[in-house]
């Protein structure tokens, strides 16, 4: 090894804990996790509904489901590409 003892990866070694990362990100880039959410909700719903489905045939009641979930998850990474498009050509940061 070198004399000097100087870092590979500066970045990754700093003292940050995860939900600071987390807050960062989050700030970044909102609409990812926003879309996660949603995601994981409407999953947590299909499965509660998936019960009181009736009549409907449980692939049906999936198909359902997994078009709801994608949908909510393209549509919010759709705002988030044009939130950030926005960010960037629209409301110029001052450099």
């Amino acid at each position: 090894m070198s004399p000097s003892q100087e870092s590979v990866f500066p970045e990754y070694e700093t003292e940050t804990s995860q939900t600071s990362k987390l807050i960062q990100k989050f700030k970044e880039t909102p609409f990812v996790p926003i879309g996660m959410g949603g995601f994981f909700a409407v999953v947590a719903y299909g499965l509660y509904k998936l019960k009181h489905r009736g009549d409907m045939k449980m692939s049906l009641h999936l198909i359902h489901m997994r078009v709801a979930a994608q949908g909510f998850a393209v549509g919010a990474l759709t705002c988030g590409v044009l939130y950030s498009m926005f960010r960037d050509y629209v409301v110029k940061p001052k450099e």
